[in-house]
């Protein structure tokens, strides 16, 4: 899977983009799982990638930018489903969009981190030659350091499960800040030439013609790193079929295809902006700039506010009435940033600030992230269920969430379209749902669902259903709640190995078929990777026909 290996670690030993690009390029892929669910994961890569970026994680936004490009270049492209439906083909087709897109990016981050690899290697050379002891606190990190996914900043890495209340206050912080500007923007709406230019994608239309013009060595040199990545891969195939993905760019999108051509309409030029400020703003700049003192008033008594100011035409001493009473001059408002620039709307709690290490790992040892559950998010889908569940249908929902300092918070149940029976819950309509959640900025973070009459278990058709929610994201939960047995819930993921790989290669039907291996799931609570927390706000969306709850 494209996303559940390790990344980079903060916090341990720099390391080089060619270093990271190595490991960018190290994860399993497998046709059979659909397209679709490749995409989605994909456009999850794109979404993590922008987080850590702007919590100041270039190593692990660098390593997610560079195994998009990988993913969908390399393997998407070839994928089987991509001949046989329009829309994945379409959707294909934007992707590879945003891989040209998102070149800059990548280009703007290299920089940033060699300086910073190449300024750990002076510090260590030095210390080598002064023959001094390295400190582990600056130099030397604990080795299981090296393993954790973003733990490499200035941050110190906190243990999610000490650090509860904390991590509650950060998470309603950042994400009431990101609902702000998400609205500001959505209030503003794009100009109608930024609609023109995205609809058009710049000159994607006719990208083999422009792709050849304005190469700039920077951008060749990345995407031709691309290029040796697929070179590598396919190094079985004849010489004569390199000769004709070189002369043929319209699938293979060879190394030209990175040329600075491609026009960024959206992308962010990372420089200062200069909105338009308000008269409150204007007086919060003003206070850093020195301003002369006002004039001295008169004395009051030689105030006589009934007394022209001249006589016969000329000026007298006595200055112009004034008010009795002078209103005080209204409080200035807190310092904000534009809602334009997500980064200038700072909080007490910065995310770049903290991050958190994993608190369980994948039976190949593979880190998990912390994903915070709200308590009371189980009553509130439980009272959504109460109906199908008294007649005895299965309800399901999706837990929908973001990333913030290296952290998972669920912060939203979506209750999908679905069908059910007594033992099965299937989604419908799934346009709608990924819809929703794209134009609200969420991840897919799991699933929750009922069974009415059964155990809390994982039935062999769960087990197929949740493998896409992991392929996904290897962070992703399976929420069971049977409020007729005992125990009445529980949270799992499947094992990895054995239990993902034995159930994306099962090709057997059936609603409780059974598996050779016998570890296929585990609980994700107590211990593993999932913390409830209390205080987590939540929101609950109803895409349900009919239903009028959000």
């Amino acid at each position: 899977m494209a996303s559940n290996l390790p990344g980079i670690s903060t916090g341990a030993t720099p390391q080089s983009v060619e270093k990271i690009t190595r490991i960018a390029q190290d994860y399993e892929y497998n046709s059979s799982i659909p397209l679709r669910y490749w995409l989605r994961t994909a456009a999850t890569l794109i979404r993590e990638a922008a987080i850590y970026e702007r919590e100041g994680h270039d190593e692990q936004a660098y390593l997610l930018l560079f195994r998009h490009a990988q993913l969908v270049l390399v393997h998407l492209s070839k994928h089987p489903d991509a001949a046989k439906d329009d829309k994945d083909r379409k959707a294909l087709v934007a992707a590879e969009k945003e891989v040209q897109k998102n070149l800059a990016t990548l280009e703007r981050l290299k920089p940033r981190i060699n300086k910073r690899y190449e300024r750990h290697a002076q510090l260590l050379r030095e210390r080598q030659s002064r023959k001094l002891p390295a400190r582990p606190t600056v130099v030397a990190e604990p080795r299981e350091r090296v393993t954790d996914p973003a733990l490499a900043g200035v941050a110190e890495p906190l243990e999610a499960g000490e650090n509860r209340d904390l991590a509650v206050r950060l998470a309603q912080s950042e994400i009431t800040r990101r609902a702000t500007v998400r609205r500001s923007k959505g209030q503003s709406g794009p100009s109608s030439e930024e609609g023109n230019n995205r609809r058009a994608a710049g000159v994607w239309g006719n990208w083999e013609s422009a792709l050849d013009t304005d190469k700039r060595p920077a951008d060749r040199d990345l995407s031709q790193r691309i290029q040796d990545i697929r070179t590598n891969i396919d190094h079985a195939q004849p010489a004569k079929q390199d000769q004709r993905t070189r002369e043929s760019p319209a699938r293979e999108i060879p190394s030209s295809a990175a040329a600075s051509a491609y026009k960024y309409p959206t992308v962010p030029q990372q420089r200062p902006l200069e909105p338009s400020v308000s008269p409150g703003q204007i007086a919060i700049r003003d206070k850093n700039v020195e301003r002369h003192a006002p004039p001295v008033l008169p004395p009051k008594e030689h105030l006589e506010p009934s007394r022209a100011s001249f006589v016969d035409g000329s000026p007298t001493s006595t200055p112009p009435a004034l008010p009795s009473k002078v209103p005080p001059a209204p409080p200035l408002p807190n310092k904000v940033g534009s809602l334009e620039d997500p980064n200038s709307m700072k909080s007490d709690l910065n995310p770049s600030s903290y991050t958190f290490k994993p608190s369980a790992y994948l039976e190949n040892g593979t880190p998990l992230r912390s994903v915070f559950l709200p308590a009371n998010l189980r009553a509130s889908f439980l009272s959504l269920a109460a109906l199908n569940t008294r007649r005895n249908l299965e309800t399901c929902g999706i837990l929908c969430g973001t990333l913030v300092s290296n952290a998972l918070f669920i912060s939203r149940l979506v209750i999908p379209e679905q069908m059910s029976t007594s033992d099965t819950c299937e989604t419908t309509n799934e346009s709608a749902l990924f819809d929703y959640c794209d134009s609200e900025d969420l991840m897919m973070l799991g699933w929750i669902h009922t069974h009415p009459s059964q155990t809390c278990f994982m039935s062999s058709r769960d087990l197929h259903t949740h493998c896409g929610y992991q392929v996904m994201l290897p962070e992703s939960i399976a929420i069971v709640c049977a409020p007729s047995k005992d125990p009445d819930w529980g949270v799992f993921r499947l094992t990895d190995p054995p239990g993902l790989k034995t159930v994306l290669n099962c090709t057997r039907s059936g609603l409780f078929h059974p598996h050779a291996e016998d570890n296929i799931y585990t609980g994700a609570l107590r211990p593993g990777h999932v913390f409830e927390v209390n205080g987590l706000e939540f929101g609950t969306v109803d895409l349900r026909p009919g239903s009028s709850q959000s």
